[in-house]
């Protein structure tokens, strides 16, 4: 367990860009408060468990009371954050798609969104696709017409799932398309027969309750030496790296599974977020962190260890401090963050010209409006030396 001690006040580094997040003068002795909301997965869900035991941790150590909101989708779990009803979220990839304003945040009512990270969970498991083990399907290339999920609402489901297709050369058009109104409708689907398959990360809940029926479970494996699967996957999630899991339904040390990962659950809060709170969510999670690590086969992804700093979406003011304080943030993740903040800012110029546009045709419809984002954001990104990645 680890202890700060002789902590001083923040020093801005003289590296640092002028777009930089603007780091506080703050005190080492940051409080949590009274009370504080967080949204997540759905209940049975690892996030929505992970969110849950670290809520036990705040309530015995700091007396802070966690009231843990399920959203059954995306939308619904970053609503309450941006509208200031909950302060974080036990978010999934959507926050990265939130962040690049993609497929339902290229809504003219969202729009690229200033999220931050405190913390993220890296553990032993994948992100995956399952099927039952009783079907007999191994490759991805059986899927053609087969009945596959399509959750409403929830744009990074449906894009890991067409990801997971595109390894077997499949797109959407390949299978039948079956909407369900939520991440646990989707697995009762595949439990129930309704559907062939089901993506999840292989330790959640749901997975658990498919290798326990008699249908049984099977996670597809996506081969680390298949040129063609990764290329096609990654073109339509470039979020997705190789990882062997050892964790999860019908996997362990002895069988483990080949195949792509991401960080689950990501802590997620706004740009604005009070940067004392930041700071000692961050410290009350990595401090305490033996306190939960056994309560979800997931959470053993909070540790130090787990935790990647120059990933897709950068971290709160208040979690750099932490980080720093305690000699985990180097200079270059201060680079790489400091960049994913200028490319934010430029996502943002881009939805504010695209909004002051006569556009012409005016666009009727919202994927009119949509396809003029993704034109006017492209054109952004690629003056700024982004990519524009889809």
């Amino acid at each position: 367990m680890m202890r700060l001690t002789c902590l001083g006040i923040i020093v801005i580094y003289s590296y640092a860009p002028v777009f930089a997040d603007k780091l506080l003068e703050l005190s080492t002795t940051a409080k949590l408060p009274q009370t504080m909301a967080w949204s997540a997965y759905n209940l049975g869900t690892t996030g929505y468990s992970q969110a849950v035991a670290i809520g036990k941790v705040l309530k015995d150590e700091y007396g802070t009371t966690l009231r843990v909101i399920p959203g059954k989708n995306d939308i619904s779990r970053l609503v309450p954050l941006r509208k200031g009803r909950v302060q974080f979220s036990a978010n999934g990839i959507a926050t990265y798609l939130a962040q690049e304003g993609m497929f339902q945040f290229a809504h003219p009512t969202w729009g690229p969104q200033a999220l931050r990270l405190l913390i993220t969970s890296n553990g032993l498991s994948n992100q995956a696709l399952a099927v039952t083990r009783e079907s007999g399907i191994k490759k991805f290339e059986e899927l053609r017409g087969k009945r596959i999920p399509w959750v409403r609402g929830a744009p990074a489901l449906n894009l890991a799932t067409e990801a997971m297709l595109a390894c077997g050369g499949l797109g959407w058009d390949d299978v039948e398309r079956v909407d369900f109104p939520g991440y646990n409708a989707m697995w009762d689907g595949i439990i129930n027969g309704f559907v062939d398959a089901a993506y999840a990360t292989t330790v959640s809940g749901p997975a658990t309750k498919l290798e326990a029926s008699p249908r049984g479970i099977h996670w597809m494996q996506v081969s680390h030496d298949n040129q063609a699967c990764w290329q096609g996957l990654l073109k339509v999630a470039p979020y997705f790296t190789k990882h062997i899991a050892t964790r999860g339904a019908g996997i362990s040390v002895q069988h483990p599974h080949e195949g792509a990962t991401h960080p689950y659950p990501l802590l997620t809060t706004m740009a604005d977020q009070d940067t004392g709170m930041v700071y000692a969510l961050t410290r009350a999670i990595q401090e305490n962190y033996l306190a939960f690590k056994d309560a979800d086969p997931g959470s053993i992804g909070w540790a130090l260890e787990f935790q990647i700093f120059d990933w897709m979406v950068p971290y709160h003011a208040g979690a750099v401090q932490y980080w720093r304080d305690i000699g985990a943030w180097n200079a270059d993740f201060e680079t790489h963050n400091n960049r994913l903040i200028q490319r934010q800012a430029v996502l943002a110029q881009a939805w504010k010209a695209l909004n002051k546009q006569e556009l012409s045709p005016k666009p009727t419809n919202a994927k009119e409006f949509e396809k003029r984002w993704m034109q006017v954001r492209k054109e952004h990104l690629q003056a700024a030396g982004f990519d524009a990645v889809w």
